[in-house]
């Protein structure tokens, strides 16, 4: 019979063990500027303080708030998307994390929220009624790839400073939210990385940005990394960029302004979030 190891430091060591395996795993196709701005986000006194506020935030109230009326999925109910997230979790080498589908079957909606030691992926009903099993299935890629690149605990003070700034101290909302955006618009760069590598379908991953709404700077730049070198071996294939020469460009993609976005008519649905 096998021995239960009841020392909780030696349980604590083996879960911090994971989770560096799990970054340094992420950190191979991490987009570089995502890397350099989320080492200094703690070093900013407000940031540090809306770190904080949102752990205690999340576990008193945040996280029965968003997962109300949701639905687990799991081999028995939603298997489809339990099923997709085995895949990516596979195709990512992380541990398969919790899921689940939102009873709103209106917008189209993907978060992963949490701290670190605690991550929820929550797909509403709609976005996983609105796309194909390859479109969703890059999807969960992207918020796996928050998981395994630690954005979980920025990405959800962003999201609670976003929409509940009233639970912040006042002063550090604004300089919090400026850093942490900044932050934001290079981590999702290295998560549609992830997704990619979830459906190693550059075009079915464009076209599942293109339908929830995201950047198109993003577009492009996640297909230059479908021509990278990193890639290009995961698919079996020779030559492409190196991973420098990748993110180098698509630093520049990144600066560039967006066009004016298109007046809506009148009645046009909400558009997609993702958070």
């Amino acid at each position: 019979m096998a021995t239960i190891d009841f020392d909780f430091h030696r349980y604590v060591e083996r879960r911090k063990g994971a989770r560096e395996a799990q970054a340094r795993e992420g950190a191979a196709y991490a987009y570089a500027g995502d890397l350099r701005l989320l080492r200094t986000l703690d070093r900013l006194r407000p940031v540090k303080m809306a770190l904080e506020a949102t752990v205690r935030l999340w576990r008193s109230a945040a996280r029965a708030e968003l997962l109300a009326g949701a639905v687990k999925a799991t081999a028995k109910e939603r298997p489809a998307v339990h099923l997709l997230g085995q895949r990516c979790a596979e195709r990512l080498h992380i541990a398969l994390p919790t899921m689940y589908v939102a009873p709103n079957n209106l917008a189209r909606e993907a978060y992963t929220l949490g701290t670190e030691d605690e991550a929820y992926v929550v797909l509403s009903g709609g976005l996983v009624e609105a796309l194909n099993e390859a479109e969703l299935a890059d999807v969960i890629g992207r918020q796996f790839g928050k998981i395994q690149n630690q954005h979980v605990l920025p990405s959800t003070a962003l999201y609670y400073l976003e929409n509940f700034a009233s639970r912040y101290v006042r002063w550090i909302v604004s300089p919090a939210l400026a850093a942490l955006r900044g932050w934001s618009t290079r981590a999702l760069v290295t998560c549609d990385r992830a997704g990619l590598l979830c459906t190693r379908d550059v075009d079915v991953s464009a076209t599942a940005l293109e339908k929830t709404g995201a950047d198109p700077r993003r577009v492009e730049a996640l297909r230059l990394f479908a021509e990278s070198e990193y890639f290009r071996a995961i698919k079996g294939e020779q030559g492409g960029m190196t991973s420098e020469a990748c993110d180098e460009r698509v630093a520049e993609i990144l600066k560039q302004k967006l066009p004016a976005p298109p007046t809506p008519p009148t009645g046009t649905a909400e558009e997609p979030v993702e958070s």
